[in-house]
């Protein structure tokens, strides 16, 4: 993709897939619903972390792998230095998407995109890596969009909501917009489901989405 920017936000058009790859891993930090596929199981997941780091921020493999490192300590992956030398199966699956956002932030985007990367998980973890996810959010000031099919999930974590359904958008607004004073049955239904929802409930401190 390429471009013009305005007002900090940019419009992009195709880019060959060698400059694309560099856009998604600089700018863009992605984070899919199975950790376990986006990563490399023969590899230990500090070398993983590492990797990103030294691929876009043009870092020595020592610097690499003591910023991959720093970044499982602040993800909270107990005992890093362990940790450094593990491989993807012998973590659960909490801890595997853990060290996918670590991968994911290793090179400092702007843009952190949440694919369904808490629906693999039990309620108890997803609303740790919801936690985890938000607090990283607003330490390095990035913006989130979050996909999600959970309305409720997504009004905890974002100012702004888009529902979509078989690919249409059916309509956008603020969380309270949307919460409060939905225009669009399928976003009424997605509501319901969710009794008792209240966007005078909702956290103020959601990150841009």
């Amino acid at each position: 993709m390429s471009g013009r920017t305005e007002g900090g936000a940019t419009e992009r058009q195709p880019l060959p897939v060698r400059e694309k790859t560099v856009l998604l891993g600089r700018d863009i930090g992605f984070v899919f619903q199975d950790p376990s596929s986006s990563l490399d199981p023969v590899m230990p997941v500090g070398n993983q972390i590492a990797e990103v780091a030294r691929t876009h921020l043009k870092l020595t493999w020592a610097q690499a792998f003591a910023k991959a490192k720093t970044l499982l300590e602040r993800v909270r992956l107990p005992d890093p230095d362990t940790s450094m030398r593990a491989y993807p199966h012998q973590l659960s699956g909490g801890q595997k998407q853990r060290v996918a956002i670590a991968a994911a932030i290793a090179a400092g985007p702007k843009l952190l995109i949440a694919d369904e990367a808490t629906s693999a998980l039990d309620t108890i973890v997803q609303a740790e890596i919801v936690s985890l996810i938000r607090r990283l959010v607003a330490e390095d000031g990035m913006t989130l969009l979050f996909i999600n099919h959970d309305i409720a999930l997504a009004a905890e974590l974002a100012e702004r909501i888009a529902v979509f359904r078989h690919g249409e958008l059916l309509e956008l607004g603020t969380t309270a917009e949307i919460v409060n004073a939905p225009r669009h049955a399928y976003t009424r239904a997605l509501l319901d489901a969710h009794l008792g929802l209240d966007a005078g409930q909702l956290r103020q401190t959601g990150a841009p989405a």
